[in-house]
C-alpha cells in the first residue's frame, strides 16, 4: 500500500512538472511581468503538491493547475491591495487593446498574402507556419533551396511593403513573425 502511494505521489509530481511551461505562459498573460509570473508560478506549485490529495485522478491536471494559478493571481492582488508599502495602483495591469488594431493588423497581413504568387505563398507557409526547415521545404516543392531561399526573400520583402515597412527593413521590435530562419 505505502508503495503504491508513493508511485502515485511521484507520477503526480512528474505530471506537474511537465506543465511547468504552461504555467509558466499562462502565468506571464496574468501578470505582464515575468518576475512576477515566476511567483505566481511557484505559488501554484506549491498549493498543488499540498492539495495533491484534492485532485481527482483521472481528470484535467492542467484544467486544476490553471484554477490554482488563477485563484493565487486573485490572492496576490488582494494582498498587495492591503499593503502600506506597494500601493494597488502600481500593481495594476495597463489598459488591454479592444482589438481593432490587432484585427487590421492581421487582416493586412492576410491581404497581403493573399497578393504573394502561389510558390511564394507556400514557401512561406511552409517555413514560417508549418516549421520545416529549408531542405525540407525544397524537396516538398521540387526545387533547389537557393530558389525556395530566393521565394522567401522575394515573399518577406512583398508582406513587409504590404504591411506598411520598407522591404529589406525589419520590425524595430526585432521580431519579425516571418522571419524565421529555417
Amino acid at each position: 500500500m505505502e508503495l503504491k502511494r508513493a508511485h502515485e505521489a511521484n507520477a503526480f509530481t512528474v505530471a506537474v512538472a511537465a506543465e511547468i511551461p504552461r504555467l509558466r505562459r499562462f502565468a506571464r498573460v496574468l501578470a505582464k511581468r515575468a518576475d512576477v509570473a515566476d511567483d505566481l508560478v511557484q505559488e501554484t506549485l506549491v498549493r498543488a503538491i499540498a492539495a495533491q490529495s484534492q485532485f481527482a485522478s483521472g481528470t484535467n491536471l492542467r484544467a486544476w493547475l490553471f484554477t490554482i494559478l488563477r485563484h493565487a493571481r486573485a490572492a496576490a492582488i488582494r494582498r498587495d491591495s492591503r499593503s502600506p508599502i506597494t500601493p494597488f495602483e502600481e500593481m495594476r495591469e495597463p489598459a488591454v487593446s479592444g482589438g481593432q488594431e490587432e484585427r487590421q493588423a492581421m487582416h493586412d497581413l492576410a491581404v497581403a498574402f493573399a497578393r504573394l504568387p502561389k510558390a511564394q505563398q507556400e514557401a512561406l507557409w511552409l517555413i514560417v507556419v508549418e516549421g520545416l526547415d529549408y531542405a525540407e521545404a525544397a524537396r516538398i516543392q521540387n526545387v533547389p533551396q537557393g530558389t525556395l531561399r530566393s521565394r522567401l526573400s522575394r515573399a518577406r520583402d512583398a508582406l513587409r511593403q504590404g504591411i506598411g515597412i520598407a522591404p529589406g527593413s525589419h520590425d524595430p521590435s526585432g521580431t519579425d513573425d516571418f522571419d524565421r530562419e529555417g
